[in-house]
Protein backbone atom coordinates (compact mmCIF):
# COMPACT_ATOMS: atom_id res chain seq x y z
CA UNK A 1 0.00 0.00 0.00
CA UNK A 2 2.90 2.28 1.00
CA UNK A 3 4.20 1.59 -2.48
CA UNK A 4 1.14 2.14 -4.37
CA UNK A 5 0.69 5.18 -2.40
CA UNK A 6 4.02 6.81 -3.37
CA UNK A 7 3.81 5.31 -6.92
CA UNK A 8 0.73 7.47 -7.25
CA UNK A 9 1.94 10.47 -5.60
CA UNK A 10 5.26 10.26 -8.49
CA UNK A 11 2.64 9.85 -11.65
CA UNK A 12 0.67 12.77 -10.52
CA UNK A 13 3.05 14.85 -9.78
CA UNK A 14 4.79 13.88 -13.40
CA UNK A 15 1.62 14.52 -14.82
CA UNK A 16 0.91 17.69 -12.65
CA UNK A 17 4.32 19.12 -14.29
CA UNK A 18 3.17 18.18 -17.76
CA UNK A 19 0.38 19.74 -17.62
CA UNK A 20 2.07 23.14 -17.04
CA UNK A 21 4.51 22.09 -19.83
CA UNK A 22 7.29 21.70 -17.37
CA UNK A 23 9.86 19.61 -19.73
CA UNK A 24 9.75 16.54 -18.88
CA UNK A 25 12.99 14.27 -17.90
CA UNK A 26 13.89 10.96 -19.94
CA UNK A 27 13.82 9.41 -16.70
CA UNK A 28 10.14 10.56 -16.34
CA UNK A 29 9.18 9.62 -19.62
CA UNK A 30 10.74 6.17 -19.13
CA UNK A 31 8.69 6.22 -16.13
CA UNK A 32 5.73 6.88 -17.81
CA UNK A 33 6.22 4.42 -20.50
CA UNK A 34 6.58 1.84 -18.00
CA UNK A 35 3.15 1.94 -16.47
CA UNK A 36 1.12 -0.83 -17.10
CA UNK A 37 -2.02 -0.23 -14.32
CA UNK A 38 -5.03 0.53 -16.15
CA UNK A 39 -6.14 3.04 -13.73
CA UNK A 40 -2.46 4.79 -14.11
CA UNK A 41 -2.70 4.90 -18.02
CA UNK A 42 -6.18 6.23 -17.87
CA UNK A 43 -4.91 9.19 -16.17
CA UNK A 44 -1.88 9.48 -18.45
CA UNK A 45 -4.47 9.60 -21.16
CA UNK A 46 -7.10 12.06 -19.29
CA UNK A 47 -3.86 14.43 -19.01
CA UNK A 48 -2.73 14.05 -22.50
CA UNK A 49 -6.52 15.36 -24.01
CA UNK A 50 -6.76 18.04 -21.62
CA UNK A 51 -3.41 19.30 -22.90
CA UNK A 52 -5.05 18.55 -26.64
CA UNK A 53 -7.74 20.56 -25.94
CA UNK A 54 -5.77 23.39 -24.70
CA UNK A 55 -3.93 23.93 -28.24
CA UNK A 56 -6.85 22.31 -30.65
CA UNK A 57 -9.88 22.33 -28.57
CA UNK A 58 -12.36 19.94 -29.87
CA UNK A 59 -11.39 20.20 -33.34
CA UNK A 60 -9.71 16.95 -35.28
CA UNK A 61 -8.10 17.35 -38.93
CA UNK A 62 -8.19 14.38 -41.60
CA UNK A 63 -5.83 12.93 -44.06
CA UNK A 64 -6.84 11.01 -47.20
CA UNK A 65 -4.54 8.12 -48.29
CA UNK A 66 -3.64 7.04 -51.62
CA UNK A 67 -1.20 4.43 -51.79
CA UNK A 68 -0.70 4.54 -55.54
CA UNK A 69 2.62 2.41 -55.38
CA UNK A 70 3.10 -0.83 -53.77
CA UNK A 71 5.98 -1.69 -55.67
CA UNK A 72 9.76 -1.12 -53.77
CA UNK A 73 12.72 -2.06 -53.78
CA UNK A 74 13.53 -2.36 -50.46
CA UNK A 75 13.92 -5.45 -47.77
CA UNK A 76 12.53 -3.75 -44.87
CA UNK A 77 12.06 -6.59 -42.14
CA UNK A 78 8.13 -5.47 -40.97
CA UNK A 79 6.65 -4.58 -44.42
CA UNK A 80 4.35 -6.60 -46.81
CA UNK A 81 5.53 -4.96 -49.80
CA UNK A 82 9.38 -5.79 -49.24
CA UNK A 83 11.22 -6.76 -52.54
CA UNK A 84 10.81 -10.49 -51.88
CA UNK A 85 7.39 -10.65 -51.11
CA UNK A 86 5.57 -12.55 -53.76
CA UNK A 87 1.94 -12.30 -51.89
CA UNK A 88 1.87 -7.95 -52.09
CA UNK A 89 -0.28 -6.79 -54.24
CA UNK A 90 1.36 -4.68 -56.57
CA UNK A 91 0.09 -2.13 -58.30
CA UNK A 92 1.12 1.17 -59.90
CA UNK A 93 -1.78 3.82 -60.38
CA UNK A 94 -1.60 6.75 -63.03
CA UNK A 95 -1.68 10.01 -62.78
CA UNK A 96 -4.89 10.37 -63.80
CA UNK A 97 -6.29 7.81 -61.33
CA UNK A 98 -4.46 9.54 -58.40
CA UNK A 99 -6.34 12.70 -59.47
CA UNK A 100 -9.56 11.09 -59.60
CA UNK A 101 -9.20 9.03 -56.41
CA UNK A 102 -7.80 12.99 -54.90
CA UNK A 103 -11.05 14.53 -55.95
CA UNK A 104 -13.03 12.04 -54.09
CA UNK A 105 -11.31 12.81 -50.86
CA UNK A 106 -11.73 15.86 -51.09
CA UNK A 107 -15.43 15.88 -51.60
CA UNK A 108 -15.59 13.50 -49.03
CA UNK A 109 -14.25 16.36 -46.65
CA UNK A 110 -10.69 15.63 -45.87
CA UNK A 111 -8.01 18.09 -45.28
CA UNK A 112 -5.22 16.85 -46.79
CA UNK A 113 -4.19 14.00 -49.27
CA UNK A 114 -1.20 11.73 -48.29
CA UNK A 115 0.63 10.59 -51.38
CA UNK A 116 2.49 7.39 -50.78
CA UNK A 117 4.59 4.88 -52.37
CA UNK A 118 7.04 2.13 -51.60
CA UNK A 119 10.70 2.98 -53.09
CA UNK A 120 9.51 2.33 -56.63
CA UNK A 121 12.47 1.10 -58.52
CA UNK A 122 10.96 2.78 -62.03
CA UNK A 123 11.09 5.81 -59.98
CA UNK A 124 13.86 5.43 -57.63
CA UNK A 125 16.47 3.40 -59.38
CA UNK A 126 15.97 5.34 -62.81
CA UNK A 127 16.02 9.00 -61.14
CA UNK A 128 12.89 9.80 -62.98
CA UNK A 129 11.05 12.33 -60.32
CA UNK A 130 9.43 14.03 -62.76
CA UNK A 131 5.99 11.97 -62.41
CA UNK A 132 6.27 12.49 -58.62
CA UNK A 133 6.93 16.23 -58.80
CA UNK A 134 3.70 16.70 -61.68
CA UNK A 135 1.79 14.60 -59.57
CA UNK A 136 1.90 16.14 -56.37
CA UNK A 137 1.69 19.65 -58.76
CA UNK A 138 -1.27 18.19 -60.32
CA UNK A 139 -3.44 17.12 -56.94
CA UNK A 140 -2.69 20.10 -55.49
CA UNK A 141 -4.53 22.23 -58.40
CA UNK A 142 -7.23 19.79 -58.92
CA UNK A 143 -8.25 19.30 -55.15
CA UNK A 144 -6.89 22.88 -53.35
CA UNK A 145 -6.17 20.52 -50.57
CA UNK A 146 -2.67 20.52 -49.07
CA UNK A 147 -0.70 17.57 -50.05
CA UNK A 148 1.29 15.20 -47.80
CA UNK A 149 4.14 13.57 -49.83
CA UNK A 150 5.85 9.86 -48.35
CA UNK A 151 8.22 8.42 -51.05
CA UNK A 152 11.02 7.12 -48.92
CA UNK A 153 14.40 8.71 -49.30
CA UNK A 154 14.85 11.08 -52.70
CA UNK A 155 17.41 13.00 -53.53
CA UNK A 156 18.04 16.75 -51.73
CA UNK A 157 17.31 18.42 -55.41
CA UNK A 158 14.27 15.99 -55.58
CA UNK A 159 12.74 17.71 -52.05
CA UNK A 160 13.46 21.29 -53.48
CA UNK A 161 11.84 20.70 -56.60
CA UNK A 162 8.67 19.41 -54.19
CA UNK A 163 8.94 22.87 -52.13
CA UNK A 164 8.84 24.53 -55.48
CA UNK A 165 5.40 22.95 -56.48
CA UNK A 166 4.31 23.75 -52.98
CA UNK A 167 3.99 20.40 -51.21
CA UNK A 168 2.94 20.96 -47.28
CA UNK A 169 4.74 17.51 -45.94
CA UNK A 170 7.34 15.01 -46.60
CA UNK A 171 7.22 12.18 -44.07
CA UNK A 172 10.12 9.39 -43.54
CA UNK A 173 9.71 7.16 -40.62
CA UNK A 174 12.72 6.32 -38.64
CA UNK A 175 10.77 3.74 -37.01
CA UNK A 176 13.47 3.45 -34.09
CA UNK A 177 15.71 5.78 -33.01
CA UNK A 178 18.31 2.74 -32.06
CA UNK A 179 20.78 2.84 -34.68
CA UNK A 180 21.66 -1.08 -33.96
CA UNK A 181 18.01 -2.22 -34.60
CA UNK A 182 17.03 0.06 -37.55
CA UNK A 183 20.19 -1.76 -39.03
CA UNK A 184 17.75 -4.81 -38.71
CA UNK A 185 14.42 -3.10 -39.60
CA UNK A 186 15.60 -1.38 -42.68
CA UNK A 187 18.14 -3.57 -44.53
CA UNK A 188 20.89 -1.91 -45.65
CA UNK A 189 19.42 1.71 -45.89
CA UNK A 190 21.33 4.46 -44.04
CA UNK A 191 20.03 5.79 -40.56
CA UNK A 192 21.79 9.23 -40.78
CA UNK A 193 20.29 9.45 -44.42
CA UNK A 194 16.54 9.36 -43.10
CA UNK A 195 17.41 12.19 -41.00
CA UNK A 196 18.77 14.11 -42.99
CA UNK A 197 16.45 13.94 -45.57
CA UNK A 198 13.96 15.43 -43.11
CA UNK A 199 15.96 18.47 -42.41
CA UNK A 200 16.62 19.04 -46.19
CA UNK A 201 12.67 19.08 -46.52
CA UNK A 202 12.67 21.54 -43.92
CA UNK A 203 15.17 23.50 -45.85
CA UNK A 204 12.75 23.18 -48.88
CA UNK A 205 9.97 24.76 -47.11
CA UNK A 206 7.98 21.65 -45.92
CA UNK A 207 6.94 20.57 -42.61
CA UNK A 208 7.84 17.10 -41.40
CA UNK A 209 6.34 13.92 -39.92
CA UNK A 210 8.74 10.75 -37.95
CA UNK A 211 7.07 8.35 -36.51
CA UNK A 212 8.39 4.65 -34.93
CA UNK A 213 6.60 1.51 -34.79
CA UNK A 214 6.24 -1.15 -31.53
CA UNK A 215 7.15 -4.33 -31.33
CA UNK A 216 9.64 -4.37 -33.45
CA UNK A 217 12.44 -5.74 -31.10
CA UNK A 218 12.95 -2.08 -29.13
CA UNK A 219 12.22 -2.28 -25.42
CA UNK A 220 11.12 0.38 -23.07
CA UNK A 221 14.49 2.69 -23.00
CA UNK A 222 14.57 2.61 -26.58
CA UNK A 223 10.87 4.05 -26.73
CA UNK A 224 11.72 6.62 -24.29
CA UNK A 225 14.60 7.86 -26.48
CA UNK A 226 12.41 8.23 -29.57
CA UNK A 227 10.31 10.73 -27.97
CA UNK A 228 12.79 12.27 -27.35
CA UNK A 229 14.52 12.32 -30.36
CA UNK A 230 11.24 13.59 -32.04
CA UNK A 231 10.92 16.28 -29.45
CA UNK A 232 14.67 17.05 -30.07
CA UNK A 233 14.39 17.06 -33.94
CA UNK A 234 11.43 19.15 -33.68
CA UNK A 235 9.31 16.74 -35.98
CA UNK A 236 5.86 18.95 -36.73
CA UNK A 237 4.03 15.46 -36.79
CA UNK A 238 4.58 12.80 -34.68
CA UNK A 239 3.11 9.42 -34.93
CA UNK A 240 3.67 5.64 -33.37
CA UNK A 241 1.76 2.46 -34.87
CA UNK A 242 2.16 -1.59 -33.61
CA UNK A 243 3.73 -3.74 -35.70
CA UNK A 244 1.51 -5.99 -37.69
CA UNK A 245 3.11 -9.17 -38.10
CA UNK A 246 3.42 -9.91 -42.07
CA UNK A 247 3.06 -12.84 -44.13
CA UNK A 248 6.45 -13.72 -45.86
CA UNK A 249 8.66 -11.62 -43.88
CA UNK A 250 10.87 -11.77 -41.11
CA UNK A 251 8.09 -11.09 -38.67
CA UNK A 252 5.59 -13.33 -39.75
CA UNK A 253 4.65 -15.23 -36.88
CA UNK A 254 5.42 -13.03 -34.34
CA UNK A 255 2.32 -11.89 -31.60
CA UNK A 256 2.01 -8.11 -32.27
CA UNK A 257 1.89 -5.48 -29.42
CA UNK A 258 -0.82 -5.34 -26.46
CA UNK A 259 -2.57 -1.79 -28.38
CA UNK A 260 -2.28 -0.04 -25.00
CA UNK A 261 1.34 0.27 -25.15
CA UNK A 262 0.69 2.04 -28.15
CA UNK A 263 -2.53 3.99 -26.87
CA UNK A 264 0.23 4.90 -23.95
CA UNK A 265 2.57 5.93 -26.38
CA UNK A 266 0.08 8.81 -27.73
CA UNK A 267 -0.49 9.89 -24.48
CA UNK A 268 2.86 10.12 -23.79
CA UNK A 269 4.16 11.68 -27.11
CA UNK A 270 0.91 14.90 -26.22
CA UNK A 271 2.96 15.19 -23.21
CA UNK A 272 6.17 15.98 -24.23
CA UNK A 273 4.67 17.76 -27.69
CA UNK A 274 1.51 19.24 -26.74
CA UNK A 275 1.27 21.62 -29.89
CA UNK A 276 1.99 18.93 -32.47
CA UNK A 277 0.00 16.88 -35.01
CA UNK A 278 -0.10 13.35 -33.62
CA UNK A 279 -2.51 10.62 -36.03
CA UNK A 280 -4.69 8.29 -34.79
CA UNK A 281 -4.11 5.65 -37.45
CA UNK A 282 -7.11 3.19 -39.34
CA UNK A 283 -4.66 1.17 -40.90
CA UNK A 284 -3.24 -0.44 -37.56
CA UNK A 285 -6.92 -2.09 -36.49
CA UNK A 286 -9.24 -0.01 -39.02
CA UNK A 287 -12.26 1.84 -37.80
CA UNK A 288 -13.13 -0.14 -34.01
CA UNK A 289 -9.40 1.11 -32.92
CA UNK A 290 -9.74 4.85 -33.63
CA UNK A 291 -12.19 6.09 -29.97
CA UNK A 292 -9.26 4.42 -28.16
CA UNK A 293 -6.29 6.75 -29.87
CA UNK A 294 -8.11 9.80 -29.92
CA UNK A 295 -8.68 9.06 -25.98
CA UNK A 296 -5.05 8.55 -25.82
CA UNK A 297 -4.82 12.35 -27.39
CA UNK A 298 -4.41 12.02 -30.75
CA UNK A 299 -5.89 14.62 -33.17
CA UNK A 300 -6.07 13.48 -36.82
CA UNK A 301 -7.61 10.78 -38.73
CA UNK A 302 -5.12 8.99 -40.98
CA UNK A 303 -5.49 6.58 -43.65
CA UNK A 304 -9.02 7.54 -45.01
CA UNK A 305 -9.51 5.40 -47.94
CA UNK A 306 -12.50 5.66 -50.43
CA UNK A 307 -14.00 2.30 -51.36
CA UNK A 308 -14.13 0.82 -55.20
CA UNK A 309 -10.29 2.86 -55.37
CA UNK A 310 -8.20 -0.57 -55.91
CA UNK A 311 -6.25 1.05 -53.26
CA UNK A 312 -4.09 -0.68 -50.39
CA UNK A 313 -3.99 -0.11 -47.18
CA UNK A 314 -0.32 -0.44 -45.42
CA UNK A 315 0.06 -2.24 -41.64
CA UNK A 316 -3.39 -3.94 -43.77
CA UNK A 317 -3.68 -4.04 -46.93
CA UNK A 318 -7.69 -4.30 -47.09
CA UNK A 319 -9.19 -4.24 -43.76
CA UNK A 320 -12.17 -1.94 -43.37
CA UNK A 321 -11.75 -0.40 -47.28
CA UNK A 322 -14.17 -2.14 -49.51
CA UNK A 323 -16.70 -2.32 -46.47
CA UNK A 324 -16.82 1.74 -46.93
CA UNK A 325 -15.45 1.88 -42.96
CA UNK A 326 -12.33 3.91 -43.63
CA UNK A 327 -14.25 7.31 -44.67
CA UNK A 328 -15.25 10.57 -43.10
CA UNK A 329 -18.27 9.62 -42.21
CA UNK A 330 -17.15 6.63 -40.55
CA UNK A 331 -14.78 8.98 -38.96
CA UNK A 332 -17.29 11.35 -38.01
CA UNK A 333 -19.73 8.93 -36.01
CA UNK A 334 -16.75 7.97 -33.93
CA UNK A 335 -15.36 11.47 -33.20
CA UNK A 336 -19.19 12.21 -32.57
CA UNK A 337 -19.15 9.63 -29.67
CA UNK A 338 -16.56 11.64 -28.20
CA UNK A 339 -17.65 14.93 -28.47
CA UNK A 340 -14.82 15.47 -30.80
CA UNK A 341 -15.66 17.63 -34.37
CA UNK A 342 -14.05 17.77 -37.44
CA UNK A 343 -12.30 20.96 -38.47
CA UNK A 344 -12.66 22.47 -41.57
CA UNK A 345 -9.95 23.02 -44.36
CA UNK A 346 -9.44 26.91 -43.56
CA UNK A 347 -7.88 26.02 -39.87
CA UNK A 348 -6.15 22.98 -40.98
CA UNK A 349 -4.56 25.38 -43.63
CA UNK A 350 -4.10 28.44 -40.39
CA UNK A 351 -2.40 25.64 -38.44
CA UNK A 352 0.51 24.75 -41.28
CA UNK A 353 0.83 28.29 -41.61
CA UNK A 354 1.07 29.36 -38.12
CA UNK A 355 3.54 26.25 -37.64
CA UNK A 356 5.91 27.27 -39.79
CA UNK A 357 5.55 31.18 -38.69
CA UNK A 358 6.67 29.71 -34.84
CA UNK A 359 9.15 27.79 -36.27
CA UNK A 360 10.73 30.31 -38.24
CA UNK A 361 10.48 32.80 -35.12
CA UNK A 362 12.50 30.45 -33.07
CA UNK A 363 15.31 30.32 -35.81
CA UNK A 364 15.05 34.02 -35.73
CA UNK A 365 15.41 34.51 -31.91
CA UNK A 366 17.18 31.42 -31.27
CA UNK A 367 15.17 31.49 -27.89
CA UNK A 368 13.62 27.94 -27.30
CA UNK A 369 11.43 29.10 -24.16
CA UNK A 370 10.20 32.12 -25.90
CA UNK A 371 8.96 30.03 -29.02
CA UNK A 372 7.15 27.44 -26.51
CA UNK A 373 5.67 29.76 -24.69
CA UNK A 374 4.27 31.06 -27.77
CA UNK A 375 3.82 27.86 -30.07
CA UNK A 376 0.07 26.83 -29.32
CA UNK A 377 0.58 26.08 -33.24
CA UNK A 378 -1.01 29.72 -33.59
CA UNK A 379 -3.61 28.62 -31.56
CA UNK A 380 -2.58 29.40 -27.94
CA UNK A 381 -3.81 32.32 -25.20
CA UNK A 382 -0.04 33.58 -25.67
CA UNK A 383 -0.54 34.51 -29.60
CA UNK A 384 -2.07 37.89 -29.91
CA UNK A 385 -5.76 37.79 -31.13
CA UNK A 386 -6.31 34.12 -30.56
CA UNK A 387 -8.92 32.12 -27.86
CA UNK A 388 -6.81 29.36 -27.09
CA UNK A 389 -8.69 27.03 -29.03
CA UNK A 390 -9.01 26.57 -32.91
Amino acid sequence: MIFSTMSQRHLDSILNRAGVEHPLSYHEILYLLSLKDAEQINKVMLAARKLREKYFGKKVFLYGFIYFSTYCRNLCTFCYYRKENQLSPRYRKSPEEVIEIALRLAESGVHLVDLTMGEDPAIHNTGNYDILVDMIDRVKESTGLPVMVSPGVVPEDVLQRFGEVDANWYALYQETHNPNLYKKLRVGQSFEERSAKRSAARRAGMLVEDGIMLGVGENTSDRADSVLAMKRDNADQVRVMSLVPQPQTPFEGKVTPERISEYLFIAVMRLVMPDRLIPASLDVDGIKGLKMRLAAGANVVTSIIPPDSSLAGVSQSTLDIEQGLRTVPEVKKVLADLGLQVADVGEYMNWMTARKELKAAKEDCHDENRYYRGAAAGFGSSVPGSTGQI
